[in-house]
């Protein structure tokens, strides 16, 4: 064998060593999609369900807001929705006491007409939060992004009245786009992570969703947005709900 063909094989054996991992790569799971399995495991025992959360179905419950000088905004219902959620499982409802016979057909509209650029921020917040029962792994929420290079974060409260803002992603695409977030576990330490389950007090666990937050990027801050919302959702380790003892006491007194 010349010292050409050897040269010939170790190019393809490296070929080989470097197009393999690519390869590969495109198995892996999709980027945004968080496992609820693996969040917060510090037991064997968990009973994951996805609950819903808010259908966007009430008229005026959602309100939108932005700064005076920033814009004018306003939000309502139309008819309409993702055809990917034909494709989910439903989700469990008798958790947090909505009436399953309620259709499932309205999305909550937001548009803002910006005065000028700038770090412009929008708020959706509910009129009360919404609270879910259970320690909650992840949050999901179908939107129309309508393109734009503006964030949108989720506002939650802990039961210790603590406020956090989790990113669920750029808004950066057409049509419907289902964007989740993971729950960042408490950390033993106690100074990181959301807190959801405390021993000092067995009748407050949990989070609340409070509403939306977008960012707006500065550069794309101008004339007209309009962004869709639909089918807010979480998976929620629901096991010390479900499997209390029934002679056990309620703290509630």
């Amino acid at each position: 064998m010349n010292n050409l063909s050897k040269a010939l094989l170790a190019f393809a054996a490296l070929a080989l060593l470097v197009a393999g991992p690519a390869f590969a790569q495109t198995t892996s799971p999709e980027v945004g999609t968080p496992d609820p399995t693996r969040i917060g495991v510090d037991t064997a025992q968990q009973k994951l369900k996805e609950v819903s959360v808010d259908k966007f179905e009430a008229a005026g419950f959602w309100n939108a807001y932005i700064s005076a000088d920033e814009g004018f905004i306003q939000a309502r219902l139309f008819e309409g929705g993702p055809a990917g959620k034909a494709n989910e499982p439903l989700a469990d409802e008798r958790y947090i006491g909505i009436d399953p016979k309620i259709a499932d057909k309205q999305v909550l509209g937001v548009r803002t007409d910006f005065f000028r650029r700038g770090h412009n921020e929008i708020f959706i917040m509910a009129k009360r939060p919404i609270p879910i029962e259970g320690i909650t792994k992840t949050i999901s929420v179908w939107v129309v992004g309508r393109n734009y290079n503006h964030t949108l974060k989720i506002i939650l409260q802990d039961f210790f009245g603590q406020r956090f803002e989790l990113p669920l992603g750029k808004l950066n695409f057409q049509g419907w786009k289902k964007l989740s977030v993971a729950i960042p576990p408490q950390n033993p330490d106690g100074r990181t992570g959301i807190v959801q389950r405390n021993y000092h007090y067995n009748n407050h666990l949990g989070i609340k969703v409070l509403g939306f937050k977008i960012e707006c990027d500065p550069m794309e801050a101008f004339g007209v947005y309009y962004v869709y919302f639909d089918d807010l959702r979480a998976v929620t380790d629901l096991f010390a709900e479900d499997d209390r003892d029934p002679d056990d006491m309620n703290d509630t007194w």
